[in-house]
């Protein structure tokens, strides 16, 4: 049965407190746990550092921070004890790529109601919306979150797209350097934390966005093209998003400040310890940028891919739902071979920047034809970085500890670690043996208080598509 969450009143602002009494009784069937002191023992821990999983843990919450990890932690006898016995607890997970709007093949839809709550329910703690289609909707959704109106992760908003003169419609279609300036500086006074530069934007744009921006206290990250990797290094960008599908490092014939509809031919050889790929590594990393890995995005143009799942399925309107298969079956039809070496390379191409020291992080973007589903993508993300070659404890620190340092919260949150703000996701079963049991997440901790992740996405079930 479809329980709508339009009502609810849920805070996951970082917060200290989260003591029973603070929540009303309408949330009691979503919170699993609200209790002061909380103890899950017994547990495995992933904790986002790189460091190995280790059993038979201890976690001590106390008014939503992490106060002790260990074998030897004190446990009070008021505390609400968890068994984590079989179970596997890692930070919860941090979106750098997370939409609140979806598309498909055919329509593109705000889902203020439902995105929010996918993000959390799959263990999505934070996000950072990454391009807005709707820069209002989401500063009001982090407003109504922080306020206890709406249920979510807490939210790093992105102004609107900012690109070339000929870009799609609903971004802001720059006309020059000081049309760039003028832009940045009313949507950071409106309250956006990042703006993210797009494909057709001219190296000078990109150069006075991002000067404009650090005035404000404001970042930029962006999805590139006609600006090369190196080139947004020069101009000062702060993150760079898609990794190497959106590289035109190394498109030789390309004109300046212009993308090639032809650019990803140049990527299909491409060796990732050639003095041009290690160039562009180089150079972000003494610049200190991250790039955010999207993979669950791009695997839907690999034909047959990604897997089909039930709960993907179950989730989407039957409307969306038939789209989504019909272009599926089409892709694979076309059976192309270019995404198939685009794909191989693209993974080869963020192990190699991780092995270079490269700060890696990860997002879904719940865009391309559907079937990047919010918070279910981020989990695909977990598996498909273990496809490109990454070890589990590696992965946890993509997805969570990076995404923190890349959005200046790491002393807060990203790690499981005694201080940090309790945002956690307790999983299912031994996920270092399976990295598919990250889809398994059984509670989300947001700054201790636990959520049903079952009843969260059960609320929500047949409506991505619809609002």
């Amino acid at each position: 049965m479809v329980r709508l969450l339009l009502c609810l009143v849920v805070t996951l602002m970082l917060s200290p407190l989260a003591s029973a009494q603070m929540w009303p009784e309408q949330f009691d069937d979503a919170i699993a746990v609200d209790a002061a002191v909380v103890a899950i023992e017994n547990v495995t821990i992933i904790d986002g550092t790189g460091a190995d999983p280790v059993a038979g843990q201890t976690v001590l919450l106390q008014n939503g921070i992490i106060r002790a990890v260990g074998t030897d932690v004190e446990v009070p006898g008021s505390a609400y004890s968890i068994d984590g016995s079989g179970k596997t607890l890692i930070p919860g997970m941090i979106g750098m790529h997370n939409h609140t709007f979806y598309t498909t093949s055919q329509r593109r839809i705000q889902m203020d109601a439902t995105a929010p709550v996918m993000y959390l329910a799959s263990g999505v703690t934070t996000i950072r919306t990454t391009g807005s289609y709707a820069p209002y909707s989401e500063l009001e959704l982090k407003r109504a979150i922080n306020n206890r109106e709406r249920i979510g992760p807490r939210m790093f908003v992105t102004g609107p797209y900012i690109t070339g003169g000929e870009g799609y419609t609903y971004m802001t279609r720059l006309d020059g350097p000081e049309d760039a300036r003028r832009v940045v500086r009313y949507w950071a006074e409106e309250g956006v934390d990042w703006f993210k530069a797009y494909t057709l934007i001219t190296r000078e744009e990109l150069a006075a966005a991002v000067d404009e921006a650090h005035k404000h206290g404001v970042k930029v990250t962006g999805h590139l093209c006609s600006v090369s990797f190196r080139e947004a290094v020069a101009a000062g960008i702060d993150n760079i998003e898609h990794g190497l599908f959106t590289n035109t490092d190394y498109d030789e014939d390309r004109p300046a400040d212009s993308c090639p509809s032809d650019f990803r031919e140049s990527l299909r050889d491409l060796d990732m310890s050639s003095d041009d790929v290690q160039a562009t590594f180089q150079e972000m990393n003494e610049a200190g940028i991250g790039m955010t890995s999207t993979l669950a995005v791009y695997e839907m143009y690999v034909p047959n891919r990604p897997p089909l799942e039930q709960r993907v399925l179950d989730a989407m309107s039957s409307e969306t739902q038939a789209e989504y298969l019909a272009t599926r079956a089409n892709i694979a039809d076309q059976d192309s071979q270019l995404w198939k070496d685009i794909w191989a390379k693209s993974l080869a191409f963020e192990k190699a920047f991780v092995e270079a020291g490269g700060l890696l992080a990860s997002g879904v973007d719940p865009t391309g034809y559907g079937g990047a589903l919010p918070g279910y993508g981020d989990q695909r993300n977990y598996e498909l970085l273990h496809e490109a070659g990454f070890s589990t404890p590696e992965v946890v620190q993509i997805m969570s500890l990076n995404g923190a340092i890349i959005l200046g919260i790491d002393d807060e949150t990203g790690s499981v670690e005694a201080g940090k703000h309790a945002d956690l996701v307790l999983v299912d079963g031994d996920l270092a043996s399976d990295p598919a049991l990250i889809r398994n997440v059984e509670m989300v901790f947001r700054d201790g208080v636990g959520w049903d992740s079952a009843w969260l996405i059960e609320s929500i079930e047949g409506t991505i598509g619809i609002r």
